[in-house]
């Protein structure tokens, strides 16, 4: 069983114009194996920090996200893959609020010369409780050339005049059913990362 998203829009519900970025959803041993198909722009050039290991502010480089959220409490795993091989992970509460950040994570990278893919094994720990929304996002160039794409994009009449690019809007991400992917039978197991923040 897999899940496939395609990245057709930019942030603002404009078509892309190049082959769009896809994030695969499997089931993996202790919990998602997520899998990105992109095209590589290397644009901005890589950031400093070492493969495979996180790098803060990665927002500011190539970039492919998903976010996944509980719409109950509004918590959500912000995951954060570079072309590179540095990887960026997020433990937000409530919008923007970060709490946990930079946790580890497996990550492999395959680059050519026009595209590149890459493996995150997600572990269960990092979902919040009842994860159900979904949205996915790809940023790269540099300067007036800076693109952000988006599975879900602002609709063109919310768009209000000046706005800028934001993936926190919470109220524009979609169902996921994980569901569908492990199983009518399936529970998410319980984090414990999760269940020290509502103690």
């Amino acid at each position: 069983m897999k899940m496939e998203f395609t990245i057709k829009h930019t942030w603002d519900g404009l078509p892309v114009s190049h082959e769009p970025v896809t994030i695969g959803l499997k089931s993996d041993k202790a919990g998602l194996l997520m899998e990105v198909n992109a095209p590589f722009f290397n644009d901005p050039p890589a950031p400093l920090g070492e493969p495979g290991k996180p790098f803060s502010r990665l927002w500011d480089y190539e970039v492919v996200e998903a976010f996944f959220l509980s719409d109950r409490t509004e918590q959500y795993l912000e995951v954060e893959l570079c072309p590179h091989g540095q990887h960026l992970l997020l433990l937000l509460s409530g919008k923007r609020r970060v709490w946990r950040e930079e946790l580890p994570l497996e990550f492999e990278v395959t680059r050519m010369k026009a595209k590149w893919e890459g493996k995150a094994h997600l572990p269960w720990n990092y979902f919040p409780p009842c994860t159900n929304k979904f949205n996915a996002f790809a940023i790269h160039g540099s300067g007036e050339e800076r693109q952000y794409e988006a599975l879900h994009p602002v609709p063109r009449h919310e768009l209000q005049e000046g706005q800028k690019p934001d993936f926190h809007r919470l109220e524009f991400f979609k169902d996921l059913n994980l569901k569908g992917l492990m199983g009518e039978d399936w529970q998410q197991p319980e984090s414990d990362i999760w269940k020290c923040l509502t103690n």
